[in-house]
């Protein structure tokens, strides 16, 4: 019903499995124990067109909608979470902002480099103190004659320390000013802008997540994104595109999680017959692929609204809410039926339970999905 091209999905999608099974299954484990940031695979995944999936060709991206993208993101969280989260926030935070806000001169310069993965793209509004909160961020901007000058620091933002380019929303007006904050393109060799602590994280630990701190940093008015104080208001359409992003993200980890356990009780005997064949093991499968297809219409129905321009902070909240509940339930479920096993790092599925908590936190926790919705509901508008 919302697959715009099915044949050129199916492709897409083969292509995606294909690159996760050999290049990221053989490794997972490693960069996950390791907290290993793999900035070669990024590279490759930048050549293989994942990283300018939305990008205009004409920009050097893929030139593809919201459907081939969701598939893209599926399929390599089926195998790790942790790439699929950095795929997602490299596409729909630092290059999607660009590409929504940016002036022809900015695309031109970044997206050629963000799409290839020559440069991979961070997106800083999350603050130590202001997370749903973003209208109360410290981080502020002053105009000095042809410049703005950063100082703050940003927190738990994805690549903040490898990440070639940022964006970074400061303050330039009053504390609660939703016109009071400004996007802005900073690059990383500048002198005022450095990485702090890395986060050590339950999962999701291949996926580099830093502070930015930025000390007197000199911004050229060049690189504001927009118009100055429009930054709140770009960053949440942002947000509603990224909420579709991390509902795919989950969607990935609890297919992998799912496919994980159907085979292993078709597998695992005990009393002399596969566990699928016990009731109280089917049943959890059968509640595990129901909220699968579930999330999976939402999140297809919210990519299709995209892709027409119409409106969908509604649905893209629901996607968001009800994917990333549905992936650590799966999760969790996933854990029991492999039973002490399922706690072992030699079998996948604690991976996809460790991961799977990020997806109800990052980009708007559930509390804050449900506020949306529940809001554009009583408001009758969507």
């Amino acid at each position: 019903m919302f697959e715009e091209n099915n044949e050129n999905l199916a492709f897409i999608e083969e292509s995606a499995r294909q690159f996760a099974d050999q290049k990221i299954r053989p490794k997972l484990m490693e960069w996950d124990e390791a907290q290993h940031f793999p900035i070669d695979l990024m590279r490759e995944l930048g050549q293989q067109g994942f990283l300018g999936v939305l990008v205009p060709e004409e920009y050097g991206g893929s030139g593809l909608g919201y459907q081939e993208y969701v598939s893209i993101i599926v399929e390599i969280s089926k195998v790790c979470g942790s790439i699929g989260l950095s795929v997602a926030a490299h596409n729909s935070l630092c290059t999607g902002h660009i590409l929504m806000f940016g002036n022809e001169n900015q695309k031109n310069k970044y997206l050629p480099k963000l799409a290839s993965g020559e440069w991979i793209g961070a997106w800083g509004l999350t603050e130590a103190n202001t997370g749903s909160d973003a209208m109360r961020m410290q981080c502020v901007a002053v105009e000095d004659g042809d410049h703005w000058v950063i100082n703050g620091t940003k927190n738990w933002i994805t690549h903040g320390k490898s990440g070639e380019v940022a964006i970074v929303l400061a303050r330039t007006g009053d504390l609660l000013d939703s016109h009071g904050i400004t996007a802005f393109i900073v690059e990383r060799d500048n002198p005022g802008f450095k990485a702090g602590k890395k986060e050590n994280k339950l999962g999701m630990r291949a996926s580099e997540t830093a502070e930015m701190i930025f000390e007197d940093c000199r911004i050229p008015k060049e690189n504001v994104l927009g118009k100055v104080g429009e930054g709140f208001i770009q960053a949440m359409k942002i947000l509603d595109g990224g909420r579709i992003s991390i509902a795919a993200l989950s969607l990935g980890i609890a297919k992998g999680a799912y496919e994980a356990s159907v085979k292993y009780s078709l597998e695992r005997e005990q009393f002399g017959k596969p566990i699928a064949k016990f009731q109280a093991i089917s049943f959890k499968l059968a509640d595990m692929a129901t909220k699968i297809q579930a999330s999976e219409l939402l999140i297809r129905k919210a990519s299709h609204l995209k892709n027409n321009g119409k409106k969908m902070t509604t649905i893209s909240a629901m996607a968001k809410y009800y994917a990333s509940e549905t992936c650590v339930e799966v999760a969790t479920d996933a854990i029991q039926i492999f039973g002490g096993y399922g706690y072992t790092k030699d079998f996948p599925v604690e991976k996809f339970f460790r991961d799977s908590k990020l997806c109800t936190i990052g980009e708007g926790t559930s509390e804050i999905q449900k506020l949306v919705i529940s809001r554009n509901l009583l408001k009758g508008r969507d």
